[in-house]
């Protein structure tokens, strides 16, 4: 009789699975297959919750993913369609002949910028989807960051004094190195740069390399109009773009490409800003023999 009433106890328990699976299928992620610890499928039920709380997070990531996916394509659909049609206005005129001598120079200096504005856009594009891919993969190497930071650095010269921005570099004569990848560190340095250039609207900027115990500091100073206390929080946030102030161009993704690519070097970066004052990005690597 006992065998009997364990049996029977297990085949209620079996359906109440089967029940609970179809109803899991049916799109309910929230549940649950309950059994008490003296149950004989009390394991089974709890593997069995651990797979689908596994897979219903999988899920609401992948539906996040869509969704960031969609506000991207959204948003940059837009940064990318205004200068395009810009472009294709000005050159349309030249073409024309509706606009002639000097204006017609000046036409085509604008649609240079616009032209470039939309590389940005593409580059930013680029950046995002090739961070998140799966296949994607830094090549981190040893490297001396002082002389590798004056060389990015070099061709911003000619950009500062042309947009007349006071600038001041300091970088140690002494080799530090890290881990980073090229490339990546490069695309760090200018983002923070141009973030400074496009937004900031101050007259100076200042960077600066130094060994700080067990790190390499990268700060990136300006004397702009700042950033609000409530919105430092979410700077480094995709899609995020500060209310008031601050110039409304960009994508909302180059700080958050910048976050994602320290990080996946083994880094940190951090912003201080007081309103109408200044802005500092500081990003810390790992100081290496």
């Amino acid at each position: 009789m006992i065998c009997l009433s364990k049996l029977i106890g297990v085949k209620r328990q079996l359906k109440d699975m089967m029940d609970a699976l179809i109803d899991i299928e049916s799109g309910n992620g929230n549940r649950k297959i309950l059994a008490t610890n003296d149950e004989l499928t009390a394991d089974l039920s709890y593997k069995i919750n651990q797979i689908v709380y596994r897979y219903e997070r999988q899920i609401l990531q992948l539906k996040a993913a869509d969704e960031t996916n969609r506000q991207i394509m959204t948003s940059l659909s837009h940064d990318v369609r205004t200068p395009l049609t810009t472009l294709i206005g000005y050159l349309d005129a030249v073409h024309r002949g509706v606009i002639v001598g000097k204006e017609r120079e000046e036409y085509l200096e604008i649609a240079r910028r616009k032209a470039h504005d939309l590389k940005d856009y593409i580059d930013i594009l680029f950046d995002w989807f090739k961070l998140n891919s799966s296949e994607f993969a830094l090549a981190i190497e040893r490297v001396e960051i002082a002389e590798l930071t004056r060389n990015i650095l070099k061709d911003w010269i000619p950009i500062f004094e042309e947009s007349y921005l006071d600038y001041k570099i300091e970088i140690p004569e002494k080799p530090l190195f890290t881990r980073v990848d090229m490339d990546g560190y490069a695309r760090i340095v200018n983002n923070l740069v141009q973030n400074v250039i496009v937004h900031s609207q101050g007259g100076q900027i200042k960077i600066e390399v130094a060994e700080k115990e067990t790190e390499i500091e990268i700060c990136i100073e300006d004397n702009g109009i700042g950033i609000e206390k409530n919105e430092l929080q979410h700077i480094f946030e995709r899609l995020y773009k500060c209310d008031k102030g601050r110039s409304d161009k960009g994508s909302g993704l180059g700080l958050s490409i910048v976050r994602q690519m320290v990080e996946k070097m083994k880094g940190r970066i951090t912003v201080q800003s007081e309103p109408h004052q200044y802005t500092v990005f500081t990003v810390f690597l790992p100081l290496i023999e």
